[in-house]
């Protein structure tokens, strides 16, 4: 865990971070429908889960997401690989291989199911009613 708190730490003195979110946010905006302030969440989400978790929390309580966008969000970051943490014990577990296999087949996957529940809910009335 303090490695991955120095790694978000440097990344962030680097001005690194900065760039990888910039670079996520048309996938985010455009495919998953979410406001680019999402992009943040899900990055962080990646290198520490809970830290994700509590971004769209505060995004959901700023009125900054609709009841849709908190469907999508939830849903694709549930399907991601659950964080660094998680990501070192699947290369201990099965190696350095196989884990970036997964996390290559699983990233598309989370991104593919949000992309179309997104499409889903907001091109069916029946679903848009529920929500």
């Amino acid at each position: 865990m303090i490695f991955v708190i120095f790694i978000l730490f440097m990344l962030d003195q680097l001005r690194i971070l900065k760039y990888i979110i910039r670079a996520t946010e048309p996938v985010v905006v455009k495919m998953l429908g979410l406001p680019a302030e999402t992009s943040t969440a899900f990055i962080l989400g990646f290198l520490r889960r809970d830290y994700g978790a509590a971004g769209l929390f505060e995004l959901a309580k700023l009125g900054k997401l609709d009841h849709i966008q908190i469907v999508v969000s939830l849903v694709t970051m549930t399907l991601f690989v659950p964080c660094t943490a998680q990501f070192f014990m699947m290369i201990k577990e099965h190696g350095w291989k196989r884990a970036v296999y997964i996390a290559l087949v699983i990233t598309p996957l989370a991104l593919g199911t949000g992309s179309f529940l997104n499409w889903i809910l907001h091109n069916s009335p029946s679903f848009s009613k529920l929500l």
